[in-house]
């Protein structure tokens, strides 16, 4: 959510940044209905209070005539609580449809984030070179030859979009998956294990809601009368656990991360470089999530990127970093770097993790505050997430950049003692 005395300090300054992502005649268009519905729900408030003011001042006289043994005038007669009564309704109503219009934009990108889409974004930097690889073979060739993953009886149990890892495969899985909780702990952040079934409120909060609404999956009204759904992503559950909170500053930034499976709707892999276990519609991640001041932001994005980035350095896997323009991140970010690792089949780099500050936007939707010291007033924190990793990427990434002529798979150094082998070997 944005800052609404902002839009009224300055609009010009709102409505650039947002032109970076959507039509300006529909920026314009939307604050013109925000600025209209905040003076109404203004002089709203103004006449509901002058009305209290006038009621109280009437009760005040009544009471004073009692005292004195003359007879008052009646007080709020019943036509004047309804006068009340509905004024206080429209103010309702105007707030419902000023949150709405609110809730519908998106946040304001960074000064450094350009306009456009994936073409704009903008290569940071790069670690190590693409491995030499004279026959390659893709991942899910590699993982069926490897007997990994079994994408019929996945497809069978779940449907599209939908696989089922096997022995070493599991084994492979759950290794990189406790690997990388081990390696969360050790950087400061406290392991959570949420619900995977949220409340919609939390989908709200996160951004997600009202635009994503149908790219999770939702249980019926019947079954769920609040509204619940299945987490697209940890960064949903970690935001929603803090809302309506005001946290302690001494205790800023407050640093966390989970490990879910995650559920998204959106359609399985149909491209050449998005089959196997690239894009479906559940797959494990870990999410590292912080809580900060404002000032404190710039360091964390800074601090996050670097440990997302060292996590790919020592599985030994060849990545670039980049900076997202715009159009290509998402809607409730300010600024977002992804991690990609390099897919030899395709000859293309994939996201393993898009890293992200949110500046107050998220705070705003889900009432996250802090207090400064000393002081009554509580302000907004500022939010950042990334993944930490999504290990449906990481598995191609390894079996593609580590295979050998042979057909083996070298196993990552840092996995051999928790999956117990050095290599994976085709099965006879």
């Amino acid at each position: 959510m944005l800052d609404m005395e902002l839009i009224r300090k300055d609009r010009e300054a709102v409505a650039t940044a947002l032109a970076k992502r959507l039509d300006p005649a529909e920026v314009n268009r939307a604050l013109d209905d925000i600025q209209r519905l905040d003076q109404e729900r203004r002089a709203l408030i103004m006449e509901i209070d002058a009305e209290r003011q006038r009621r109280k001042a009437e009760a005040r006289a009544y009471a004073e005539a009692k005292r004195s043994g003359t007879t008052p005038e009646p007080v709020a007669p019943e036509a004047e609580r309804k006068q009340l009564a509905e004024l206080e309704s429209q103010l309702d109503e105007v707030q419902s449809r000023l949150r709405g219009t609110m809730s519908e934009l998106p946040n304001l990108p960074a000064d450094d984030v350009v306009a456009g889409g994936k073409e704009a974004n903008r290569v940071l930097r790069t670690f190590g070179e693409p491995p030499a690889v004279e026959k390659v073979r893709d991942h899910v060739e590699l993982s069926k030859a490897l007997g990994l993953v079994d994408h019929e009886r996945g497809v069978k149990l779940g449907g599209s979009g939908f696989w089922m890892y096997t022995g070493l495969g599991a084994r492979l899985e759950w290794a990189l998956v406790n690997w990388l909780i081990e390696q969360n702990i050790q950087a400061g952040y406290e392991f959570l294990l949420p619900p995977h079934l949220l409340l919609d409120s939390a989908g709200f909060a996160a951004g997600q809601f009202p635009k994503f609404y149908d790219d999770v999956y939702h249980l019926d009204k019947q079954s769920a009368p609040r509204g619940q759904f299945l987490l697209p992503t940890a960064e949903t559950a970690i935001l929603g656990a803090f809302q309506d909170e005001i946290l302690e500053t001494a205790k800023l930034p407050l640093k966390a991360f989970a490990y879910t499976p995650c559920y998204r709707r959106e359609a399985a892999g149909s491209h050449s470089d998005e089959r196997g276990t690239v894009r479906g519609h559940q797959f494990n991640k870990v999410e590292i999530f912080q809580f900060t001041l404002p000032e404190q932001a710039g360091a964390a994005l800074e601090a996050m990127v670097a440990h997302v980035e060292g996590l790919v350095e020592k599985l030994g896997l060849h990545f670039q970093t980049s900076l997202l323009a715009a159009g290509d991140s998402s809607a409730a970010m300010k600024k977002t770097l992804d991690v990609e690792v390099w897919m030899p089949s395709t000859g293309k780099y994939k996201e393993v993790s898009s890293v992200s500050w949110g500046g107050d936007y998220q705070a705003r939707r889900a009432a996250i505050r802090y207090r400064e010291p000393g002081g009554k007033q509580t302000r907004f924190v500022h939010t950042l997430n990334g993944s930490a990793l999504a290990t449906s990427r990481l598995f191609p990434a390894i079996l593609e950049q580590f295979q050998q002529p042979d057909g083996s798979v070298v196993v990552p150094e840092v996995l051999r003692d928790k999956l117990g082998a050095d290599r994976l070997t085709p099965v006879r």
